[in-house]
């Protein structure tokens, strides 16, 4: 099923990039699903992007992460395969633009896209199961999942206090926070051994 969204994701984002119309109709416009009551644009604005760089990266960053939380996702309900993830995936656009969705719901002008709140639902998700395996920033330098999860907060956090780029970090903060905590709601175990897990590293020190 990842790679069913990936492709869907392609596929809707490239006939978005030809077709204008297309493109307008599935921007995230909260004035739009607020005033016009056109609702699917909860969904849609997380299956295009602004152009090919931004498809590639949130992608790419799909790839990496997608199979392996969908195997624990499969895990978590007694679900037929990849139906969990596909709702959880589906939650976490939604959930990432909730925040702005209410911040701009009166603003006409205010429009977002793209998949990289879902897609940092997705990493967070892995963090909570993986917390010791190895993320590479920006591709290169490699740390451990959890401190990635510390750091691309705090980056989000204060770049959306600043506001002074055109990205969407309300967004990324609130679909990474939306995926770390999801599995949990599902499986509150998964709070105690994130925790247990941590108790055990910091012990082997000692």
């Amino acid at each position: 099923m990842s790679f069913i969204l990936l492709g869907l994701t392609v596929l809707l984002s490239i006939m978005a990039f030809n077709q204008p119309v297309l493109f307008e109709k599935a921007l995230f416009r909260p004035y739009a699903i607020k005033h016009q009551q056109q609702y699917w644009r909860w969904i849609s604005g997380g299956f295009i992007h602004a152009d090919y760089g931004h498809l590639i990266v949130n992608m790419l960053s799909f790839y990496f992460f997608a199979e392996w939380v969908q195997m624990f996702y499969d895990n978590l309900l007694p679900l037929p395969a990849g139906v969990l993830f596909v709702a959880f995936y589906v939650l976490a656009i939604l959930m990432s633009s909730m925040f702005d969705y209410y911040r701009y719901q009166n603003t006409y002008t205010y429009s977002a896209l793209g998949a990289s709140g879902a897609v940092a639902a997705v990493i967070f998700s892995f963090i909570l199961f993986q917390p010791f395996q190895s993320i590479y920033l920006y591709y290169v330098i490699k740390i451990p999942a959890w401190l990635f999860g510390v750091l691309y907060l705090f980056y989000e956090y204060k770049m959306a206090q600043k506001g002074r780029d055109n990205i969407g970090h309300n967004a990324h903060f609130f679909g990474a926070l939306f995926g770390f905590f999801f599995p949990i709601v599902l499986k509150p175990q998964l709070a105690i051994q994130f925790i247990l897990t941590f108790k055990e590293m910091i012990l082997s020190f000692f």
